[in-house]
């Protein structure tokens, strides 16, 4: 692989002593003859002051990759802008979980250090496009990483949908919410709820109930390629999310449209991840005795 010298670098907002980690990256690969620059918002509000600055839109300019320092949260806020435009993103666990922030944070050094020596692997994660649709017209639009969650409002009551698969009924529910998920969130709140894990290879999505009224709806999974469509026909203060993190307000009526993006996220990993590795770090997986 080709070695890796030019670099964005994002942190997760208003984390106490993020700022001084971003700083020591920064300074150790202007060391090793990198060139930094830091996302705006993120030296904002971590107060990191030399690097110099940029919009995160304006990366493809300046960086070859993004390196994302936080948890998994930071890296999606960071996965929509970029994905877009081309540049990788390598995740340095500052949170929780950390399903996709994959780098824990005692291992930066080494991990950077692979990029610089082009010593990596690449991998491809799918996303959706997702469009609220009004009267037959688009009045809102997203992309998602990990899912999309069409939900009820705190006002209580379930919310009543109907869905389709390209055109084709496939039912009408009720439930607090439905996910639909990419292989990558099948480990996120789809998870949660029931549903199955996808291996993030795989060309495919999930479609889970979560607290469905009749029990016979079960999570289902679909072909990647389908347009899948969300009619709410009854409930109070809803809305629809992409990865959590950014909605729409829904109303009666509305349809919710998901599609495969062309868009995909381009996910560094150093040498030696390992997908079910992570999957046995942290769920806890135990292997039996011999």
């Amino acid at each position: 692989m080709q070695s890796l010298t030019q670099f964005v670098l994002v942190g997760r907002a208003n984390t106490p002593g993020l700022g001084d980690t971003l700083t020591a990256i920064g300074e150790w690969l202007q060391a090793q003859g990198g060139q930094v620059c830091i996302d705006a918002d993120s030296a904002a509000s971590l107060d990191v002051c030399h690097l110099p600055k940029i919009a995160l839109e304006d990366a493809p300019g300046r960086a070859r990759a993004a390196i994302v320092v936080g948890g998994d949260g930071t890296l999606l806020g960071a996965a929509r802008v970029l994905a877009p435009l081309g540049v990788p993103l390598i995740g340095i666990n500052h949170g929780r979980l950390g399903f996709m922030t994959d780098v824990p944070l005692r291992d930066w050094q080494p991990a950077l250090g692979s990029l610089l020596g082009g010593n990596y692997s690449l991998e491809a994660r799918s996303m959706f496009d997702c469009q609220v649709r009004r009267e037959n017209a688009g009045i809102w639009s997203a992309l998602a990483l990990n899912d999309v969650v069409v939900q009820r409002g705190a006002a209580g009551g379930m919310l009543e949908f109907v869905v389709r698969i390209d055109g084709d009924l496939v039912y009408q529910q009720r439930a607090d919410a439905l996910i639909v998920s990419t292989p990558t969130g099948s480990t996120a709140y789809a998870m949660s709820a029931g549903g199955p894990m996808l291996h993030p290879s795989l060309a495919g999505i999930t479609l889970v109930p979560v607290a469905p009224q009749s029990l016979s709806n079960r999570p289902i999974v679909l072909p990647a390629d389908v347009t899948l469509d969300i009619e709410v026909v009854a409930g109070k203060e809803m809305a629809a999310h992409c990865d959590m993190q950014t909605f729409s307000t829904l109303e009666l009526g509305d349809v919710v449209r998901v599609t495969p993006s062309r868009h995909r996220l381009q996910l560094l990993h150093p040498p030696g991840y390992d997908y079910f590795a992570t999957l046995r770090r942290k769920l806890h997986w135990n292997l039996m005795p011999s």
